[in-house]
């Protein structure tokens, strides 16, 4: 009995267990692991998972200038108003419209015979004088005359050289000269015409060195100084001409916030004119070894920028400190240097420590040779504005 009663216990045992291994199989998927969890073999090892492929630059060292956009315009060295000092009629002109004059060439001769005479008549009167004086010397000498009676002949004299002196300088004021070297322009009046001191004559431009004047933002206002250069171009060309910056207002206008700066540029052959209306470039920094990077490479969070690199294979975050921003690059200050691989795509997924594959741009890493860029910022006397994105990040 004891031995028919084991074998009993195994039979029911052996059925508990096929049974049990029947549910096993009835519950399909339920008791498989995990699919991924697992590479499907024994000891339940974890698949890898893929690494993200993005685009990349590698960052290196390059020239970057910044400049400021602005309008100007062009105005003479030296410029005036020909007029008179003072009423008459004009006997004679003596300058060829957009003609070249040397400073106290006479150009206009107003009518003076009545200051002539009156001078021929002092001169005679200094004349009688000075023959009195040189009598009363001799008398004084002598003993004969005293002091009185040679002071007033001295004085007589003197007054009579008065005399000559005024006249000469009234007859100065009927004659026009030019005040510097220059060239005269069109004509208003004619011989014989009666002017004015109000009166337009003609204008005298000197044009061997022009002057620019134009607005700045009065943020960048400690970075431009005496010597800074300028390039400008008019309309009608496309040529782009060289200056450099002479003075600035010593104020910042409070109606439009910009600082009034004037430049200075040869104009040898006198192909600028004044008046003409200019578009400025002004330098205000240069860097030989700026590190930039695609703009879209920057991320901008609540209190700092950041950008994604490369490192082993995985995306690491990185805090920077940006600078000016062109139209496609942004100037980093801190936080890269050379030879980091900043990714470019797949931001929106991007997170420290994913796995990444960066495929480097050929056409910006540092393979390529070191090209020149220039951040282009834009102001206006009128209103200061961005110029095409450019500007300053932050």
């Amino acid at each position: 009995m004891t031995r028919a009663r084991r074998w009993g216990g195994w039979l029911a045992a052996g059925l508990v267990a096929g049974l049990g291994l029947g549910v096993w199989g009835w519950g399909g998927d339920r008791g498989r692991p995990p699919v991924g969890k697992s590479g499907g073999g024994a000891g339940g090892v974890a698949r890898p998972v893929a690494p993200l492929r993005v685009s990349a630059v590698v960052v290196a060292p390059e020239p970057f200038t910044e400049t400021v956009a602005s309008t100007g315009t062009l105005r003479a060295e030296e410029g005036v108003e020909l007029q008179a000092e003072t009423n008459g009629k004009i006997v004679r002109i003596a300058f060829t419209e957009g003609s070249r004059v040397r400073r106290g060439d006479l150009l206009v001769k107003l009518n003076d015979a009545d200051l002539q005479a009156t001078r021929a008549r002092a001169s005679s009167r200094r004349e009688l004088a000075k023959r009195r004086e040189a009598r009363m010397r001799e008398l004084y000498k002598d003993g004969i005359a005293n002091q009185d009676e040679f002071d007033a002949a001295l004085n007589d004299v003197a007054v009579q050289e008065a005399e000559i002196a005024l006249m000469e300088a009234q007859i100065a004021k009927t004659e026009i000269r030019a005040p510097f070297d220059g060239v005269v322009g069109l004509r208003f009046v004619s011989e014989g015409a009666f002017v004015s001191a109000s009166s337009r004559i003609a204008t005298l431009q000197r044009l061997d060195n022009l002057k620019v004047d134009f607005a700045i933002p009065e943020r960048y206002a400690g970075k431009v100084g005496q010597g800074s250069p300028v390039a400008f171009t008019v309309a009608g060309g496309d040529r782009k001409y060289q200056g450099e910056v002479q003075a600035s207002d010593p104020r910042i206008d409070p109606g439009t916030r910009t600082l009034l700066v004037r430049a200075i540029c040869p104009n040898p052959d006198g192909r600028l004119l004044p008046g003409t209306f200019a578009n400025v470039e002004i330098t205000l920094t240069r860097t030989e070894d700026a590190i930039l990077v695609p703009a879209v490479a920057v991320v901008s969070g609540v209190t700092d920028k950041n950008v994604f690199v490369s490192v082993d294979g995985k995306a690491e975050r990185r805090v920077v400190e940006t600078g000016t921003r062109t139209e496609s690059t942004v100037q980093v200050l801190s936080g890269l240097r050379a030879g980091d691989v900043v990714i470019t795509s797949g931001l929106q997924q991007m997170r420290a420590g994913l796995p990444v594959e960066p495929v480097v741009d050929a056409g910006v890493g540092r393979s390529m040779e070191p090209r020149r860029t220039t951040g282009t910022l834009s102001g206006s006397r009128r209103g200061v504005g961005l110029a095409g994105g450019g500007g300053v990040e932050g």
